[in-house]
């Protein structure tokens, strides 16, 4: 597989007067050519803010950045940390775009969808206008929406949230991208669009040949199209590995606990079971693992460590690991009544 984005300790922090907030802590992923790789968690655990720093869109200014993002960029990694703003620019919707959450909040209303597609266009093909309209067009038919040469004039305001959403994933791939983030795709769409939009992405990622980075907190959609998954709590990944190992032999606490929170046809009148309590302040993290304050299976530790020391990524497998005082076979044993009860 090609190679196309490598993340490696990557620490992203803000200044505010209550103190310096630690939104990424120590994040390391890769995205492969052809596949699909999902960050879930929590709000505020860090996952749009992992995002926009590919993008390269935090203000330098504001945002301490350490760590390196490798970006491939026809066959050249370039390091998205390190590089000048007016670098950043140049790869910025050429060789990674981003598919931002609220269709609606990233469209002008006072333009018309054409000439918005158009304006992507033309960033990267200065002068080219006639060329861009002509994209701006093949690339609304590619995304499924109907007479493109007829609503390429039309206003955002005469779209559907599907319809501003498949705008959004044209506008994206105007220039033809190698990676394609989604932050939450499918956010305040009903049931039916969302799975036309996951479908859609399916096929555009296997016709391009892309890799995407899907940012959510809806593990039912990390189920239909996730390859690999990485599980984000307080700015660090605290589980990561193939989609069914997630799903089936979780070996965090925190997944587990995001596991039992979805709802089920199965369960019909019975509660939802809500992780307790709330995420740690990003500003004030606990001495030891952050999720531990939540943890309803700490007390099965053989050590005092889960309020005294952060856990490392680790697991018996190469590919999937996670962060947990508890030895695994251990949390083996734990995990597998609740994960027969979900699975049944």
């Amino acid at each position: 597989m090609t190679e196309l984005l490598r993340i490696e300790d990557l620490h992203v922090s803000f200044k505010t007067d209550d103190g310096l907030v630690r939104a990424v802590d120590g994040v390391s992923l890769s995205l492969n050519a052809g596949e699909t790789v999902a960050i879930v968690g929590e709000s505020g655990s860090g996952k749009t803010v992992t995002s926009l720093s590919v993008m390269g869109l935090h203000k330098k200014g504001s945002a301490q950045i350490s760590g390196s993002i490798s970006l491939n960029d026809a066959g050249t990694f370039k390091d998205v940390v390190s590089l000048s703003e007016d670098a950043i620019r140049d790869i910025r919707g050429r060789a990674v775009a981003m598919i931002f959450q609220d269709p609606m909040s990233s469209l002008h209303p006072f333009y018309k969808i054409g000439s918005q597609l158009a304006e992507a266009y033309l960033v990267h093909n200065p002068g080219k206008k006639k060329e861009a309209m002509a994209r701006a067009i093949e690339m609304l038919d590619l995304v499924g929406i109907p007479e493109p040469a007829k609503r390429a004039v039309e206003f955002p305001h005469q779209f559907s949230g599907g319809m501003r959403q498949r705008v959004m994933i044209a506008m994206a791939l105007m220039n033809s991208p190698q990676i394609l983030i989604a932050d939450e795709p499918t956010t305040a769409l009903d049931v039916t669009v969302q799975a036309q939009i996951l479908a859609l992405l399916s096929k555009l990622k296997k016709e391009f040949n892309m890799g995407i980075l899907l940012i959510t907190h809806d593990l039912g959609v990390v189920a239909q199209v996730a390859d690999r998954v990485n599980v984000m709590y307080a700015g660090r990944i605290v589980e990561e590995g193939p989609v069914d190992d997630i799903f089936y032999s979780p070996l965090a606490p925190y997944t587990l606990g995001l596991l039992k929170s979805v709802p089920r046809v199965s369960s019909k009148n019975e509660r939802l079971k809500a992780i307790p309590g709330q995420p740690p302040s990003l500003i004030n993290l606990p001495v030891g693992c952050p999720f531990a304050p939540r943890c309803e299976y700490k007390q099965h530790s053989s050590e005092s460590g889960c309020n005294t020391t952060k856990p490392d990524l680790i697991g018996t497998s190469a590919t999937h690991r996670s962060r947990c005082h508890i030895p695994e076979p251990l949390r083996n044993d734990l995990f597998a009544k609740e994960l027969r009860e979900l699975q049944a």
